[in-house]
């Protein structure tokens, strides 16, 4: 049987005009600011006068460690929204804004999939509303101002081989990873070794998806540490002066965007760290809106629950004040006979030996996320391929631990196949049984912050960081940044620091290669093992294949 391709069915469409989506959530066409007809930015008016409101259930939805085989979790993050609204709840989604680097390379957009998709689908995946754009102009401006501060004179001080802030591109492009700037001569100023990493993982994108409005913004803009003096104190951006006008770059960039679902749902799509070197949540500012105008608010935290979950609860939820009332964790039976060590080639054939040989993974992310206090039940995202005998050991599994598995066809029947889900979510978030609770205190030393990730979350047996990434941490804790969290960088495909490491990993230790200080966005980067912080592309990148055809419609994209 032929199934239509993502493209195809978001092209099919039957779209409302983006102000009648407004309208639905009580948003006045005079706080909605049109690109087109079919997406709009919300005002920071609008948004302001919401302040009084109750807020609705918070649902997360996360997922096990990806595979290639994928696992969907956007694809489900939209079906139960579409799936609560079916049931009669009014249900908000939000969910993050998506990369061009990952979607000339290999692994795709962000808008769902099948019958559980968020449209304009081409637009958000390509230049959208330009925020990603407005992200890179800012951070490279600041860039720009640190090397003409220091061509004119260096009133700062600054010690050219102590500055920290990199320059960014949305693109994987690995020649950028180590460059030398300032070359050609006295005319060009101070030649030093530097870098780009890639936009979502900009220190101005955490702070744009952390910040509670534009003053908020502007103030951890300025707080920026971009670089050293001689005697090793700190710079700020404020120091530079650049605050200011990067905040005036950011200012539509803040305003969250609406747009709606195959079933006309709404939906806010803001934001875009990466999980596995950022910390992965859509904006707090379109969570904290959608809050306000839904009984329930449907959002997701990107790759695998050791990353993008842990990165919610510890970051985005302390730093804003947010508690989730129930998580869905998203699993397939593709992935669990993958884990169980399963060859891609291999997935058609019922195999329930590995499906059950690959479930301790999932096992491991039910346990982690109960850690936090939270309710969790599993959504299994259904492929056609997928058996009953298959389908059956996953919920057995399941029931083990303490939870429940539910099956869902969201991707071929859309809200109509996620409605159990619904339910179950309803019953979970009423239920009163969340004590929402961060894994570590804000007073925790920041290497016991890091160990406490490594093996609660982890299950590593320790964590491995050569002297200097220790007395860095010291250094900052004695400056003042102790009480911050710490934001893990690793691979994204195993718990541990190893890519080719599936299931659930013992015995294993977490390298740390580097640590970053972003004092604006309010948290430390951790960089552990091979992980970069500017992808490459793959050996046939999706950009080969990428083009208009003669009707003027983009091929090749899904």
């Amino acid at each position: 049987m032929a199934f239509k391709t993502d493209i195809e069915i978001a092209r099919e469409a039957k779209k409302r005009p983006i102000m009648e989506i407004g309208e639905s959530l009580g948003i006045p066409a005079a706080h909605l600011l049109p690109y087109g007809h079919d997406k709009a930015k919300v005002s920071q008016a609008f948004i302001a006068s919401l302040s009084d409101r109750p807020n609705g259930k918070l649902v997360l939805v996360t997922a096990i460690n990806p595979t290639p085989a994928g696992e969907g979790k956007t694809t489900t993050t939209v079906g139960l929204g579409d799936g609560l609204n079916r049931i009669g709840k009014k249900a908000v989604i939000c969910i993050r804004e998506a990369s061009l680097g990952p979607n000339f390379g290999m692994k795709g957009g962000a808008a769902g999939g099948g019958f559980a998709q968020v449209v304009p689908m081409e637009d958000m995946n390509l230049h959208f509303t330009g925020d990603f754009h407005a992200v890179t102009s800012a951070h490279n401006l600041l860039s720009a101002m640190i090397d003409n501060h220091v061509y004119w004179g260096n009133a700062l001080d600054i010690d050219i081989r102590r500055v920290v802030w990199r320059r960014v591109m949305d693109m994987n492009d690995r020649a950028l990873r180590d460059v030398v700037v300032n070359l050609g001569g006295v005319a060009n100023g101070f030649p030093r070794q530097t870098g780009f990493d890639i936009s979502v993982a900009s220190e101005v994108m955490a702070i744009l998806c952390l910040a509670n409005d534009l003053a908020d913004l502007e103030q951890r803009l300025g707080a920026i540490v971009v670089a050293y003096r001689r005697d090793k104190s700190p710079v700020y951006c404020r120091d530079i002066k650049a605050d200011g006008a990067m905040t005036v770059l950011l200012k539509d960039a803040m305003q969250p965007n609406l747009v709606q679902t195959l079933e006309n749902n709404p939906a806010f799509v803001h934001g875009g760290p990466f999980a596995n070197i950022a910390h992965g949540c859509n904006s707090v500012i379109a969570t904290k809106t959608a809050l306000k105008l839904g009984d329930y608010v449907v959002t997701e935290a990107g790759f695998g629950a050791d990353l993008g979950a842990e990165k919610f609860m510890n970051i985005k939820c302390r730093k804003a004040g947010l508690a989730p009332d129930a998580v869905v964790l998203v699993a397939t039976v593709r992935a669990m006979k993958m884990n169980g060590g399963v060859a891609r080639a291999d997935l058609g054939a019922e195999n329930v030996d590995a499906v059950q040989k690959g479930c301790p993974n999932l096992g491991r992310h039910i346990d982690n996320l109960k850690s936090f206090g939270v309710p969790v039940v599993v959504a299994i995202n259904h492929f056609v391929s997928d058996t009953d005998a298959e389908v059956q050991a996953v919920m057995d599994f399941v029931k083990t631990q303490g939870s429940d598995a539910i099956l869902c066809k969201h991707w071929a029947h859309g809200s109509a196949g996620i409605e159990d889900l619904a339910h179950k979510v309803v019953q979970l978030a009423e239920s009163g049984a969340a004590h929402f609770a961060p894994l570590y205190p804000d007073e925790m030393p920041l290497m016991q912050k890091i160990e406490t990730i490594a093996k609660r979350i982890y299950h590593a047996d320790a964590v491995l960081a050569d002297k200097s990434v220790r007395a860095q941490l010291t250094a900052w804790e004695a400056a003042g940044y102790g009480h911050l969290p710490v934001c893990m960088a690793k691979t994204q495909y195993s718990f541990s620091t190893d890519p080719n490491l599936r299931g659930a990993p013992t015995g294993h230790s977490v390298p740390v290669r580097e640590v970053r200080l972003s004092a604006g966005a309010g948290f430390i980067v951790v960089i552990c093992g091979e992980i970069m912080t500017m992808p490459g592309l793959p050996r046939v990148p999706s950009a080969e294949v990428i083009r208009l055809n003669r009707d003027g419609d983009i091929e090749g994209l899904f």
